[in-house]
């Protein structure tokens, strides 16, 4: 009894330790791991990258008609609206021109079998565009013969091609244009950044650097604008000539079916 009262603290102790122990261990286990933040591989972007980036293209755009100065900027331009306007118009009427000859050949074959001349002309009047076109003035010109209907065809088809080539002048204008009109503003940026230089009396890249970039954006955006308008000049081009020859071989076409119906009467 003694010993067990000199001893129990000691004892309670030493108990009171281990279970402090044992409970740390479990808090430590119980506790998720936490590891370390692994780095970011991607850098940090810097503030004018950020707004680089946040810049849509419109507005780099705009920025740069800005900063070319929309004194010599703003003739490019218009002639860019000009000419897309011209080539738009140009490119629709091609498309509602365009017909399809054989079907067209073969509706006049069957009205000048089964209702005559007069027939005939219904069907070539009530079709748009221009081969219709000219097969009415050639069936108007079938009771003068086949000669005159050959020349009334001929005669009208260098009309009709007038016509599909109507605006074409204005692209092309546009076209040369445009350039001109971006070096003449690299011509005037260049003199500006020379008398500034004769002003300061000194070369400083801050001095002449207004007046070149002028220069290259001038010239930049006169060439854009004559590539953009040459593709569709050259679009045009090609329709009027599909159309043209698409006119000649249903003009032959024609006169043949006329001759056979002559003969057949």
């Amino acid at each position: 009894m003694l010993f067990g009262i000199l001893f129990s603290p000691m004892i309670t102790k030493a108990q009171e330790e281990t279970e402090e122990a044992e409970a740390d261990t479990t808090e430590e286990a119980a506790a998720p791991e936490q590891t370390a933040p692994e780095p970011d591989p991607t850098p940090a972007m810097t503030d004018d990258e950020i707004v680089a980036e946040e810049q849509s293209f419109h507005q780099v755009i705009k920025d740069k008609f800005i900063e070319g100065d929309p004194t010599y900027m703003t003739p490019v331009l218009l002639c860019l609206i000009l000419g897309l306007a011209v080539a738009l118009e140009r490119i629709i009427t091609l498309n509602l021109s365009t017909t399809n000859t054989k079907k067209l050949l073969a509706k006049v074959e069957s009205a000048l079998e089964e209702g005559g001349i007069e027939a005939a002309k219904d069907v070539t009047k009530s079709t748009r565009g221009p081969v219709a076109s000219i097969f009415t003035q050639g069936l108007m010109r079938y009771s003068e013969g086949i000669d005159m209907v050959e020349k009334s065809i001929i005669a009208y088809g260098s009309v009709e091609m007038g016509r599909l080539e109507k605006g074409l002048v204005w692209i092309s204008l546009f076209i040369s244009l445009a350039p001109m009109l971006g070096f003449m503003g690299t011509v005037i940026g260049m003199i500006g950044a020379f008398d500034s230089i004769e002003a300061a009396g000194d070369i400083s890249p801050s001095l002449v650097a207004g007046g070149i970039k002028i220069a290259l954006l001038t010239t930049v955006a006169g060439l854009i604008v004559a590539i953009i308008l040459q593709l569709f000049y050259n679009y045009c081009v090609a329709k009027i000539d599909s159309i043209v020859n698409d006119m000649e071989d249903a003009s032959i076409s024609l006169v043949d079916i006329l001759v056979r119906h002559k003969l057949t009467r």
